[in-house]
């Protein structure tokens, strides 16, 4: 027998998390979706709003929340660098205080929390691909290191809430991650490369464009996340949630060309500060405890990306975000 769950998701409205919203009430479950709209977007979840199992509220995680749930996936926080970079001070405090909050509120409640971790907790990595014992290479001062060091540090929370409190835990470690509802204006590399495409803009490439990222489409994480919740008490994470798939930036703005047939030219800017060269995970703790892999390839899933970004042009709503 299906039993229904109240679940809690912070980050609700934004682009992980409106899709993990569509999820769990497809499974059957009510969900409470908290957001302070910081990047998050009401469009994003407008179509939920007539869903009787679907609650929405606007609240900053940084703050204390009261409410009865069953099971917390915490995924508040600005997640690209344009982002991350505006406020710095609040990106620490949503991931760090913001941890405490959801941890305290699954300590009353007995509630399962999942935590929203992300292969910055690697830094620059020394070792190729990252495994998860791998403990990283991070500046602990420079300018991504609000995102960083914040994360690394809602991971110590969680694990020191298990071993103090016995808590259910579990930990992903999201590496990039692409679909619809990103937002267009997150200086992410895939929506950065379809907007300019789609405009005919030039496509920029900070540094020569060799270095590496690994894409994963956002149904593939979303299943692996639900799989993680679905473990053993004892299966706690971090798991690397990512697609082993590497691509150099180049590759992607060739075939993002070529998927748009945009005349785009691509142009060469200086490479940011602290920029991971290379940044693929290891899966095979994920293969192993979760039977998970993804099934999504990078040009299906910038074909129906790009689909998005084209409707979204089209209704002029770029600016708005």
């Amino acid at each position: 027998m299906h039993l229904e769950k109240r679940i809690l998701i912070t980050g609700g409205a934004g682009f992980l998390g409106s899709h993990l919203c569509d999820m769990m009430l497809a499974a059957g479950h009510r969900v409470l979706c908290v957001d302070n709209f910081f990047t998050g977007t009401q469009r994003n979840v407008d179509h939920l709003r007539d869903n009787n199992r679907f609650e929405l509220m606007r609240h900053d995680v940084s703050f204390p929340l009261y409410v009865e749930v069953d099971e917390i996936y915490n995924l508040a926080c600005p997640a690209s660098p344009i982002h991350y970079q505006r406020d710095p001070v609040q990106t620490t405090k949503v991931s760090v205080i913001g941890a405490i909050n959801m941890l305290g509120l699954a300590k009353r409640t007995k509630a399962k929390i999942f935590q929203a971790s992300t292969s910055e907790v690697y830094g620059d990595p020394s070792i190729h691909p990252q495994t998860e014992d791998y403990w990283g290479n991070v500046n602990p001062i420079g300018i991504r290191s609000c995102y960083d060091e914040g994360k690394r540090c809602a991971e110590t929370l969680f694990f020191d809430y298990r071993r103090q409190h016995h808590l259910t835990i579990k930990v992903a470690r999201i590496f990039n991650t692409y679909g619809p509802r990103m937002h267009p204006n997150d200086g992410r590399v895939v929506s950065s490369f379809i907007v300019q495409a789609l405009r005919g803009d030039d496509i920029t490439i900070f540094g020569n464009g060799e270095q590496t990222r690994s894409f994963c489409y956002v149904s593939d994480l979303l299943d692996g996340f639900v799989r993680l919740m679905d473990t053993p008490e004892t299966v706690t994470g971090p798991i690397n949630i990512g697609n082993p798939v590497e691509f150099t930036m180049i590759e992607l703005a060739q075939l993002v060309i070529e998927l748009t047939g945009s005349r785009s030219k691509i142009v060469h800017l200086p490479l940011p500060a602290d920029d991971p060269r290379q940044r693929r995970p290891d899966i095979a703790i994920a293969r192993r405890e979760l039977g998970w892999e993804p099934r999504v390839q990078l040009r299906e899933g910038l074909e129906k990306t790009i689909a998005y970004f084209e409707t979204r042009l089209a209704e002029g709503a770029t600016a708005a975000g």
